[in-house]
């Protein structure tokens, strides 16, 4: 069963910076590509950046020189560092497969707030 399982968010203000983790299991984790969403209130959820198993990454222009995605094979993880965070980065962060993020299939996420 697959099963990934955000953290690390929370309030910040704008300027700061946060960083996201995201814990899977239940796949041979280094086969996949894996993305970090975004969903703000009242938008739809939108792919902010994704890293593939060889390591290239590909983000939203909106994020592009303020975020960075990375992967730790050896501990399942992928992580997401912010900074200069702005209010409009406000909206829950979810990672997911492409494959599950097409058929639906989302976790919980992590809230991110950036307001002072």
């Amino acid at each position: 069963q697959v099963q990934l399982v955000e953290s690390g968010g929370g309030l910040v203000q704008p300027g700061g910076s946060l960083r996201l983790s995201c814990a899977a299991s239940g796949i041979i984790f280094r086969l996949y590509a894996v993305g970090w969403y975004r969903q703000a209130p009242g938008k739809e959820r939108e792919l902010v950046a994704i890293v593939n198993m060889s390591q290239n990454t590909n983000y939203a222009d909106s994020v592009k020189g303020r975020f960075t995605i990375s992967r730790d094979n050896a501990k399942n993880t992928v992580y997401l560092q912010m900074n200069s965070l702005k209010p409009e980065d406000t909206a829950v962060y979810y990672c997911n497969l492409p494959s599950r993020a097409a058929t639906d299939n989302w976790g919980q996420g992590t809230q991110v707030t950036v307001s002072s």
